[in-house]
């Protein structure tokens, strides 16, 4: 098996061991550092002895291995007897045929983890980021980037995360004992947690479709939300907001063929090949909004997804109906403001009333914006749009030398090239 692979397959059973350790457990660091040395374990062991035929029961086995030794070093410690922590930590000796471990090995924990993290005791900021941080596997550069944050802001955010769950009795403990989110889901405190899993799996598929690293695409970080998000609405097919998302990530998802040329570089919408979209996944999309608009457009997920399918259902980029996209803009600002609603609406603006009308609505945009590349590159399109090659070159420009992604500034500079040079 290629290293590729290795680390393809590391990276999917992760948040799976992590979110068993911690269900068992309770102890976040404990879980964290354990599986950070079985990975490493297996990135030695597997190429030189073989992958093993359950590769998730091997990494809960090592680190249930690990957590016993920790466990006894501290018991040791406080002078307590080590029979005790071990009666109380399931799995500590070799499993056999019949053990807990192997029964329980076939269970995806990734999305009960996800409710885990999203504790209450917790903002819902740092209970976002923690879960990025443990479940999707983003960096903590990646993470600062999606919240428009410094990243030794970020830092501080998810070690205070911890920190506040590591203070708390149980802090992982389902809501009540042995309850998943499959049994509980419509109610208490687990359906409280719904949206933070949401936006959590929004930002986790956002930086899989346009990563903030050097490649325009992560794939395993795309596909991986897009399961969850099926998961989630296989527990709530009727909660409106869950079923947006769905439809949301299936109709931006449907569009990755056509993004890339031959040689890697980004193709814009307006400029994509149409025919290279996915017609079931855009069909599929398309139902699940309809099935939520007889209640009507309550929620950031789902306005999202009707602003998606007006895209899909136009054949040419000139087709596209901008006013009723503009509408949905206004809409989504009031039920969820933010700054990039606000850029987005701005180009809506710009296709309807005209490239300065766009570029009027940006100038509220420059602190909250401030060292991002989307700003800049927008304003870069609208000038152009006017004819203002100049301003426009100048944007493009600035938005190169901040952007991390290798593929948008080789476009944004061979657009500022193409203005210089027609």
């Amino acid at each position: 098996m290629p290293d590729t692979r290795l680390e393809d397959l590391l990276r999917e059973l992760a948040p799976q061991v992590l979110g068993t350790l911690v269900r068992r457990y309770g102890d976040f660091t404990t879980a964290e550092d354990a599986l950070q040395e079985a990975m490493l374990a297996a990135a030695t062991q597997w190429p030189a002895d073989g992958y093993p035929e359950n590769p998730r029961g091997w990494l809960i086995q090592v680190a249930q291995r690990r957590i016993v030794d920790t466990v006894r070093a501290e018991v040791a410690r406080r002078n307590r007897e080590t029979a005790t922590a071990l009666r109380e930590i399931p799995g500590a000796n070799e499993f056999g045929a019949d053990s807990d471990l192997l029964t329980d090995s076939g269970r995806d924990d990734t999305l009960t983890l996800f409710f885990l993290c999203c504790h209450p005791d917790l903002s819902p900021a740092a209970a976002i980021a923690l879960t990025l941080r443990a479940v999707g596997g983003l960096t903590t550069a990646e993470i600062a980037r999606a919240f428009l944050l410094p990243e030794a802001t970020m830092a501080q955010r998810i070690t205070r995360a911890k920190k506040r769950l590591a203070g708390l009795e149980r802090p992982f403990a389902p809501p009540s004992d042995g309850d998943t989110p499959e049994a509980v889901v419509y109610q208490g405190e687990w359906r409280t947690r719904v949206g933070a899993v949401l936006h959590v799996l929004y930002l986790i598929f956002t930086e899989g479709h346009t990563s903030t690293g050097p490649e325009l695409r992560r794939g395993d970080l795309a596909a991986e939300a897009i399961r969850l998000a099926r998961a989630l609405h296989r527990l709530l097919p009727e909660d409106s907001e869950v079923t947006g998302l769905l439809a949301l990530l299936l109709l931006t998802d449907s569009r990755r063929a056509a993004r890339t040329g031959t040689h890697g570089e980004l193709i814009p919408l307006a400029e994509q090949d149409r025919r290279l979209w996915q017609r079931d996944t855009i069909i599929e999309g398309i139902r699940l909004v309809t099935a939520t608009l007889p209640g009507g457009l309550t929620g950031p997920y789902q306005t999202q997804a009707a602003i998606a399918v007006l895209h899909a259902q136009a054949p040419r980029a000139e087709d596209t109906d901008w006013e009723r996209i503009l509408m949905l803009y206004n809409t989504l600002e009031k039920l969820a403001p933010n700054p990039m609603v606000t850029l987005n609406r701005a180009v809506a603006t710009a296709m309807v009333h005209g490239p300065q009308a766009g570029l009027d609505l940006t100038t509220t945009l420059d602190e909250p914006l401030s060292g991002t590349h989307r700003l800049e590159a927008v304003r870069g399109h609208l000038h152009e749009m006017a004819g203002d090659d100049k301003a426009a070159i100048a944007a493009y420009t600035a938005a190169a030398r901040h952007t991390a992604s290798r593929p948008e500034r080789d476009y944004l500079m061979l657009r500022a090239a193409h203005l210089r040079n027609p």
